[in-house]
């Protein structure tokens, strides 16, 4: 199965550097949805239960690998683009950067807690777990709001389409096809109605076929196995 394209919502360029930056909010909302929903499912898991601790760290892996793959993006192919553009904009890029490094190592401390938290499986591994997922959350949710409100303007004025697209296109890129429909799952799910049915209206028919005939319910039976009666 082909990697699921999100859509760029066809938004043309006018003359000069202008492009749609919708996108990032959607893949915003997104990453919002899925590591608060996380902590609460990490919450849930009870004292002594191996074999939940072991799916919810393996959800935390996975989730942890869409955002250092997001964040690795706008690293590669955004801030120089920016600061090369819009000097100005030189001192929100490296707050950008260091909020970037300190989710990593934010990230990093969850995941090296996870191996502890799966051999025991008791409460105590678990509450340091969902501590570092919540400072996560908090960190992430200040770096997400200043992205929106300093970087995504100017970056609709000063880079062109093709360029912003990149960004989709280096996610896609690094997807593991075999997990698209469950990605494609939880962007949905962070979208009101509205915007989820305006992605899907984007995607290419097979894709919309394929998610309703297969898609829907893979992703429906991974939410299920990862959140259980937390769901």
């Amino acid at each position: 199965m082909p990697a699921t394209a999100l859509p760029s919502n066809g938004a043309p360029s006018t003359p000069g550097y202008s492009c749609d930056t919708s996108d990032l909010l959607m893949i915003h909302r997104f990453f919002r949805t899925v590591f608060l929903e996380a902590a609460d499912v990490v919450a849930s898991v009870p004292d002594g239960d191996h074999e939940r601790a072991g799916i919810v760290a393996d959800h935390l892996v996975e989730i942890d690998s869409w955002l250092h793959t997001h964040h690795h993006g706008e690293d590669d192919l955004l801030w120089d683009l920016l600061e090369e553009r819009t000097p100005s904009c030189r001192v929100h890029v490296e707050q950008m950067k260091a909020q970037h490094l300190e989710v990593a190592a934010i990230m990093e401390s969850i995941e090296a807690a996870l191996p502890a938290w799966r051999a025991t499986a008791s409460t105590a591994d678990r509450d340091v777990v969902h501590g570092r997922l919540t400072a996560l959350n908090t960190a992430f949710g200040i770096h997400l709001g200043q992205e929106e409100g300093d970087i995504a303007p100017i970056a609709a004025v000063s880079i062109s389409q093709a360029e912003f697209d990149r960004l989709g296109e280096h996610g896609r890129a690094a997807m593991d096809r075999r997990r698209a429909f469950v990605q494609l799952g939880y962007i949905l799910s962070g979208q009101n109605a509205e915007q989820a049915a305006e992605i899907m209206k984007e995607l290419p028919a097979p894709i919309r076929l394929l998610w309703r005939l297969v898609g829907r319910r893979q992703y429906e039976r991974e939410r299920a196995r990862v959140y259980g009666s937390a769901a």
